[in-house]
Order: structure tokens, then sequence, then C-alpha cells
């Protein structure tokens, strides 16, 4: 369908027509009319499939037939990111150029000053990240009580950041009968809820299936070590003669370590993420996007609204762990119906993550090994995925220089459903020991009843008939309410039935012990070091902690003794 049968007035028509448009997308097909008669809104594509021309064109339309001397905004825009709040004023300006109307972009992380001098001068649309419109609003910088349509951009994304309580007091500041547009990549349960509270009898438009992604993006999987992944990393770019690739990692200490790591083999890069200040993201974007960099390595939060037409391809350093994020990320790339390639770099620990993706879009991504970038450490076999007839990938697919040595992913999955059942057969086992009588044992690698739990000492795991983590009062409870450990001291007086308890320190060959005798039952502390300090023996007597530590005979200043009834 072409732009001229949906209603759009000529100036909007012709500024579509300069940027390289003339059929509309489904989303626009479906969404334009409908915002165009002022009913609510709830719609869901992909990305990358013209979602902010969809609510961007009908609305200037109606601003332009409505004109008005007010100087308070008429439309407001919310986004999550400063970077998406950007790009949505860009296509505000670049459709707009035509027609007599106003906006101004509203973000954090930049003077405020020059946003409260822009807001006077009068806008009829604005473009707000949610904090920094309340701090706005809190300075009465800002009027939102003639704002007749909103629009909830990226939702559920919003949602995941936290913003439901922003959302919800802007919504208190704007008048009942406004018309709501809200936009997410999926329908989840927190979306629809959201949407029953704001929305008026919305219409629901779903022009993608649920968790798809877009077929013209070919996806890839290269299995290699995590140590290793820099390097390939690297390689790929060089041999395959990449120009321009946008690489996601899991978080912002990753991002900057890649960058590092490219610069070493003369390939240059920059981050993007939170942390960088707007100005230094804001230089970044544009250079990668006017070809001054080649590649762009950022995070989730600071890629959402990274538009560029032509990106070829999309990188996964790190798989994510919201399966989700995969679909966005490979979003970027395959836009406004272009070919775009996805590739994963996969080490064994992200196995889970992989299947969890494989769940998601319904289907099994191709494996490769690069030529001198086998892994070490084996990535198991993809389980079965609904709609796919594959039952399991190997664990250790093709080699994608040579192709030869194809390995059977049948010994990697029985190794990894065996490693299973004993994990969770020891799990069980952690749950099977008496509560009561007999004597505990701990060290520093040991958790509680002695079961070895790398990582976990002195406190409380939640395994199956074991502790779930401490109550308010800090003690540990198993999943049947049973106590099963006091952290508090206090609560050790309590009892009438047992003898004053004694305690005693000493350090010798390197090794601390502590021994508590409570009702003939004895609990032995045990805790191993690498130096000793002669002399450090102290004493405690007595069943409380009351009056002041008097030194004893000792040459080292810390051994004391506390003395008093508990």
């Amino acid at each position: 369908m072409t732009f001229n049968k949906l209603g759009l007035i000529e100036p909007l028509i012709r500024a579509v027509k300069e940027s390289g448009y003339s059929e509309t997308t489904p989303i626009q097909s479906a969404a334009i009319p409908a915002v165009l008669e002022g009913k609510d809104l709830m719609a869901s594509a992909q990305t990358g499939t013209g979602k902010t021309a969809a609510f961007t064109l009908p609305l200037l339309q109606m601003i332009a037939e409505q004109p008005s001397d007010s100087r308070h905004p008429r439309v407001l825009v919310i986004t999550p990111t400063r970077e998406l709040a950007a790009q949505i004023l860009a296509s505000v300006e670049t459709y707009g150029r035509y027609l007599d109307v106003t906006s101004t972009v509203v973000f954090g992380g930049v003077n405020i000053n020059p946003q409260m001098k822009k807001l006077r001068q009068g806008v009829d649309i604005l473009v707000a990240t949610p904090g920094r419109l309340l701090d706005l609003h809190n300075q009465k910088a800002v009027n939102l009580s003639e704002v007749t349509t909103l629009v909830l951009d990226e939702a559920d994304r919003m949602l995941d950041m936290g913003f439901i309580h922003d959302i919800k007091r802007i919504q208190s500041y704007l008048r009942r009968d406004k018309q709501t547009l809200l936009f997410s990549a999926t329908f989840s349960n927190d979306i629809r809820k959201l949407a029953k509270e704001m929305l008026i009898n919305p219409i629901e438009i779903d022009v993608a299936p649920k968790n798809s992604t877009a077929e013209n993006v070919s996806q890839q999987v290269f299995t290699v070590d995590k140590k290793q992944k820099p390097k390939l990393l690297s390689y790929l770019i060089t041999s395959k003669s990449w120009a321009q690739v946008l690489v996601f990692t899991r978080t912002k200490h990753g991002a900057n370590k890649l960058v590092k790591e490219l610069f070493k083999d003369g390939i240059p890069a920059v981050a993007i993420h939170g942390n960088k200040s707007q100005s230094n993201r804001t230089k970044a974007l544009a250079d990668f996007k006017n070809g001054k960099v080649s590649i762009l390595v950022a995070t989730d939060i600071a890629a959402r609204g990274i538009d560029i037409l032509q990106l070829p391809q999309v990188v996964n350093f790190d798989l994510p762990h919201v399966p989700e994020d995969y679909i966005h990320r490979i979003g970027r790339t395959g836009r406004a119906g272009l070919t775009g390639q996805a590739v994963s770099l996969v080490c064994a620990d992200e196995i889970k993550q992989l299947q969890d993706i494989e769940r998601l879009i319904g289907k099994h991504i191709e494996r490769e090994e690069a030529e001198g970038f086998e892994p070490q450490h084996d990535v198991p076999a993809s389980r079965a995925v609904s709609g796919s007839s594959q039952r399991a990938v190997s664990g250790s697919s093709r080699r994608s220089a040579s192709g030869s040595s194809q390995r059977s992913g049948n010994s990697s999955s029985q190794r990894f459903d065996k490693g299973s059942s004993q994990s969770a057969s020891r799990t069980r086992s952690d749950s099977r020991s008496t509560r009561n009588g007999s004597s505990r044992s701990r060290n520093a690698s040991t958790g509680y009843r002695g079961q070895t739990m790398p990582g976990v000492a002195r406190r409380g795991i939640a395994i199956p008939g074991g502790p779930v983590g401490p109550d308010r009062d800090g003690n540990l409870k198993s999943e049947e309410g049973n106590q099963v450990q006091a952290r508090s001291r206090n609560e050790r007086g309590r009892s009438t039935n047992r003898s004053p308890g004694t305690a005693s320190r000493q350090g010798a060959n390197g090794s601390d012990q502590s021994q508590v005798e409570r009702n003939g039952n004895t609990r032995t502390s045990t805790s191993s070091g690498t130096t000793t300090s002669s002399g450090t023996a102290g004493t405690r007597s007595g069943n409380s902690r009351t009056g002041k530590p008097e030194l004893v005979g000792s040459s080292n200043p810390y051994a004391t003794r506390r003395s008093g009834n508990r």
C-alpha cells in the first residue's frame, strides 16, 4: 500500500518520498488510520518495521490541521532511552519539514537550562524520557495539562527498566480524555495490565508473530572458548572485511574492555553505554553512522534507538540473559526490508542462554567453528524446541573454514543430561541432614550441613527441603518452616535449659578454631589460612558482651577478654 491511500496530507507525503519511502509497512498501514480517527491504540511489531513513522505521521497531520496559540505541548512521547528519544525527534523533524509544527526533546545527562528555555518558547510535540520530564514538571518548567495525545514507545523496555511508577505519575498530570498510543515489541501480561489501566477501548494491532525474528536476517553461532572471543571477533572482522558492525556486550565494563582489545589488533572501535556522557554517546553514534568508526560496542539499553538503515552485521559478543533481548539486538540489522546478518559468539557457559533463545524463536541456530578457534570446552547440544523437527543440534558444530570433522552431538547431549542428573542428585542429598542433636561442621568452602558449595559460605541457599534464606530476624528457615540456624547472638541466650556457653579462639599453623558447647551438642567451625600470627589468643567468658574489653597477657594488642553475664 502507498502512503497516498492512508489519507495523509500532501506535505507529509512529499517528505516521506524525499526520505526514500514509497510503500507502507504492515504496522503503518494498520496504525495510521486508527490514530487519525483519534482512537486509543495498542500496537506490536518487530523492531525495524517503521513503528516510529506509524505514530509520527498521523500526529503531525493532526497538529497541522488544528493550529493553536498555546505554547504548551499537545503531543507527549515517552521513551526509555536518550538515543531513542533523539531518534524520534529526528523523525518528527524529517517528516514535518514542510509543516508549521514545533518540537523538542528532553532527557537526562545534559544541562537542563537549555531545555527549560526551549520549553518556554513553546512546543507542539515533546519527546522525553520519564526522569527528566518529571524533573522539569517539578520545577514548573513544563505544563502537561493541554496534552491531547500520549505516546508510550518501547513500553516493554520501560517496564523492564522500572519506569512504571514514573509513567503513572506522568499519567496523573494529563487530562482524562486524551488519546493514548502504546507501542511495544511484545504483549506481555504486564503490558496488558498497563494498557487496561491507561487505555480506553483500544484497537489492538499485532502484525508480527510472537517472539519472531525477521526472515531477512540470517543467524549464525560460532562456538568458542570465552577467553578466545576477542581474538575470534577480530579475526571475523578482518577476514570477512566487515565495514560496519554493531557488537553487543552484557556489561558496561565488558564493552570498554572489548574496545581496548580491538584497538590492540588495529581495529578502531568505540563504546556506548550508560556510563558515557551524553556528548560522548552522541559523538560515538554519529561517527559510527558516518563511517568514521567501523565497530560500535554497545549494551542493550544504550542500543535502543540506534537506527541505521543499512547496518549489515550485528554480533552478540555475549548472549543476553533475557532471551527477548536477542530479538531486539538482531532487529538492528535487516531494517526496512534489507538483508542482514546476526552472528553470536557462544561459549560453554552460555548454553542455557542459547537454549532459551532457541526455545523462544522456535528453531535451532546453525553452529560453526572457526579454524584455529576450536573450543577446548564443547558447547553442549541444544535441546529440541517446539515446532522444530530437529531433535538436537550438535554440541561441537561443523568447522567453518575446513569443513572437516563434523562431530556427533549425541555423546555431548548424554554427558550434559548426565551432569544435570548428578547435579539434581547432589541437590536432593543436600537436604537430607538431621537438624537437631548431632554435631555440624563447616569450613570456608563448605555450605550448610557440611555440603560442599563453592562460593557459598556461612549463608543459607534455596535447595529442596533445605534453607531458603533468612527471615526478618536473620534466622535461616527451611521450606517446612523449621529454624535451622540462628544469626542473632541474642537469640542464643534465651534458652534456660543449656549450660553457659564457652568459646575459645586460637591461632596456630595458619588455622583458627572456635568451639561452642550447647546442651551436650558440639558445633565446630574451621577455616584455613596461609599466615600465622603468634600469641593472638583471646578468650571470652560468661554469657554477655557487656563491659569493656581488657587486655590479657599477650603481646598482641588485639587479644581481648570480655566478661559479664550474657
